[in-house]
């Protein structure tokens, strides 16, 4: 018999069933507890000290009982609480990235992705170096500085090997003033040595989506490959913190189980890492079942609605106000929209979930025929970047804290005490004008130009305020990019 214990490296102990079932059962008995939600929501309440805003932010039993509430009064104040947080600690900036999906290549089972094995219908295909180049060209003619590559699981087709060099093409690839600044990697569970030769190629954060925590459930829609043994892959992101990557990023896939359960064994994991590692999640990502090829969504039985989804978010945001939050382009316009307001911090733009989908397509077209599932948003980059704006968001491209060595524990202690703010937002508004002089289209360079003088006065130090303004005139003036504090 196995007892919770959220510092232990083994799965089945701070993943514990009893535990989240327990959780459950608590968050049942106490939805309607008022007293109990009051004293949950004040703790939860962004604080004001000498840096800024902080909050003690949720264990998993107290987060849960605010998800299981249905009272809409106490929904709204989740809401309004979650957005204050969220300003906090990230401001009005929304980071912006692109997938790049190199291989659909894989060895596993999974019966909700396209990409199964079994798949007899999907293309297969694996991009060379010369075509994750010209992939690398398309993204930043964009105006894309941050990518997550993507791969299917297979040791033959897409060994590490194969994920270190696409990592090395695309770092060396330097195009007019395009530059990919980030690598984050969402490749299947490795080894801590493999982890250690990710570290070395300097990625950005380690991404490894659960799918989900319910062992059997993960056992049953894992039938067959590498990817069928839960622990391994469970307490992958310990051996990656081993391997000396410390930004990780969680995820469960929503609609596979059911979405309570979800909730409570993705916020044990992230109390886990902090518990052993020091070190919470850099990002969670939310994404819900989409239809792909051979994959019909309704065929399962725990899909969730917009409005469990946005609840979802918003209680991720109270419990772990310090991790980026990601919402991609699985999501429509709408749902994304109303996620911002919620806690979401990070969204993709223009992306394509096909291997070889960006190189020789204009915005408009999209390849379908390798798709790892339905783009819900279609817009292209420069219409999300406006969008953003048009409704108050910052687009942010970024990459300061990683390249100036705020990772890990760093980042999380300036993040923490409010005190990233201080250079996160003069960032935000330098990567934006390189945005807008390289790539924008006239209407989105008029409107973002706008918003970078008002965002301007708005930085508290007038020194920083100074140099920020120096290095965008700087920007606009010549080709010299990359400011940064």
């Amino acid at each position: 018999m196995t007892t919770y214990n959220p510092r232990s490296l083994k799965a089945e102990e701070f993943i514990h069933d009893g535990e989240i079932r327990d959780t459950l059962a608590y968050a049942e008995a106490n939805k309607n507890n008022r007293e109990l939600i009051d004293a949950i929501l004040e703790k939860a309440r962004p604080k004001k000290t000498e840096t800024g805003f902080v909050s003690a932010g949720l264990n998993h039993r107290e987060a849960s009982v605010l998800l299981a509430c249905e009272d809409p009064e106490v929904i709204e104040r989740i809401y309004k609480i979650a957005e204050e947080i969220k300003l906090a600690y990230y401001g009005n900036r929304i980071v912006l990235f692109a997938p790049l999906y190199l291989s659909n290549y894989c060895v596993n089972g999974c019966v909700y992705c396209p990409y199964h094995l079994k798949n007899k219908t999907i293309p297969r295909k694996k991009l060379t170096q010369e075509e994750v180049r010209r992939e690398v060209i398309a993204l930043q003619d964009m105006g894309h500085k941050r990518l997550a590559i993507e791969s299917g699981e297979d040791p033959v087709n897409s060994p590490i090997e194969y994920i270190l060099e696409c990592i090395k093409t695309i770092y060396s690839v330097h195009h007019k003033n395009g530059d990919i600044r980030r690598v984050n990697v969402n490749i299947a569970a490795t080894t801590v040595e493999n982890y250690r030769k990710l570290k070395d190629a300097g990625i950005g954060t380690y991404i490894l989506f659960q799918e989900t925590y319910h062992k059997e459930s993960y056992l049953k829609l894992h039938p067959t490959g590498p990817k069928h043994d839960y622990d391994y892959h469970t307490e992958a992101m310990d051996r990656a913190m081993q391997g000396g990557i410390d930004d990780v990023g969680l995820g469960v896939l929503f609609g596979l189980e059911l979405y309570k359960y979800e909730f409570a064994g993705l916020l044990m994991h992230a109390e886990h890492l902090e518990a052993a590692h020091g070190v919470g999640p850099h990002t969670i990502s939310v994404p819900r079942l989409k239809r792909a090829d051979d994959i019909d969504p309704d065929e399962f039985d725990n899909g969730i609605s917009d409005d469990i989804f946005a609840k979802i978010i918003a209680c991720i945001r109270i419990a772990v106000p310090y991790t980026g939050i990601i919402i991609s382009t699985r999501e429509n316009e709408a749902v994304r929209s109303r996620a911002l307001h919620l806690g979401v911090s990070q969204v993709s733009g223009g992306s394509r979930t096909s291997v070889g989908g960006y190189a020789g397509y204009s915005p408009e077209e999209r390849p379908h025929d390798t798709e790892q599932f339905d783009v819900s948003d279609q817009r292209s980059l420069d219409e999300v970047v406006r969008w953003l704006m048009e409704n108050g968001h910052i687009p942010s491209f970024c990459t300061a804290c990683y390249r100036e060595g705020r990772t890990g524990d760093r980042f999380m202690s300036l993040c923490k005490t409010g005190q990233i703010l201080n250079c996160c937002h003069p960032n935000a508004l330098m990567t934006l004008s390189e945005y807008l002089e390289d790539y924008a289209s006239p209407e989105t360079k008029d409107v973002g130009y706008r918003m970078v003088e008002k965002e301007l006065d708005r930085i508290p130090k007038e020194k920083v305020r100074q140099i920020a303004e120096d290095n965008i005139a700087a920007i606009k003036a010549s080709n010299r990019r990359d400011f940064r504090f």
